[in-house]
C-alpha cells in the first residue's frame, strides 16, 4: 500500500515512555502531528536526529503542530533512548509493530549485529520515515528512506509549514490516476 498525500493515514497507535497511549486519532493539535519513525536505541545516527527534534519541540508547537518519535523498541529500549537525549518535551512512543511500520511504508531491516556504539540491533526493525499528518489524519508530507543517513532537516521542515501556513499550500503527490 502506498499513502497517498490528502488521503487518511493508517491509523496508529502506541504506548508512550513515561505512561499513556499516542492515539493518531485523538491527536488535537491545531495544524497536525509531526511522526519521526526511528530504527531504534541501537542506532547513533537517530540518538542525533532526536536530539534536534527534541530542541525544536517547541518551534512546531507554536505552529500547532505536536511532535512524536516512534520505534519498534520496547519500552526498556526506548526509555534508554529518552534518557540519552535526554528528552524533556518530546514524546516517545514505542512497540511499534513491523507490520504497522509496513502500513506507513516504512522499509525493514534485518540485524547486522552490534552496531559502531556496541548496542545489537533488533533481528528486524524499521528504517527511518517522518511524516506531517494534518488534524483530520490525512497525509500533508512524508519523507521515507532506506538507511539511517540523509533524513530532512527539521529547520527545513519548519520553514516549510511557515510557507505552507502564509500561503494555504496544500499536500502534494496526491494525483492517483492513470499516467
Amino acid at each position: 500500500m502506498m499513502l497517498i498525500p490528502r488521503q487518511k493515514t493508517p491509523d496508529l497507535t502506541v504506548p508512550l515512555a513515561g505512561g499513556g497511549t499516542f492515539d493518531l486519532a485523538s491527536e488535537s493539535a491545531e495544524r497536525g502531528t509531526v511522526i519521526c519513525f526511528y530504527r531504534g536505541l541501537h542506532c547513533p545516527i537517530c540518538a542525533t536526529y532526536l536530539k534536534e527534534l527534541e530542541r525544536r519541540v517547541d518551534d512546531f508547537a507554536q505552529r500547532g503542530i505536536a511532535t512524536i518519535a516512534i520505534s519498534s523498541d520496547g519500552v526498556e529500549r526506548t526509555q534508554a533512548m529518552v534518557d540519552k537525549i535526554p528528552a524533556e518535551k518530546l514524546r516517545f512512543g514505542y512497540d511499534l509493530s513491523l507490520e504497522k511500520a509496513r502500513e506507513w511504508g516504512l522499509y525493514i531491516s534485518t540485524s547486522r549485529g552490534k552496531t559502531s556504539i556496541g548496542i545489537e540491533e533488533p533481528a528486524l526493525f524499521a528504517e527511518p520515515g517522518l511524516f506531517l499528518i494534518n488534524p483530520d489524519q490525512t497525509l500533508y508530507y512524508m519523507s521515507v528512506q532506506t538507511m539511517p543517513f540523509v533524513r530532512p532537516h527539521f529547520s527545513e521542515l519548519l520553514s516549510a509549514v511557515d510557507f505552507a501556513i502564509e500561503k494555504n499550500y496544500p499536500a502534494r503527490g496526491e494525483y492517483n490516476g492513470p499516467v
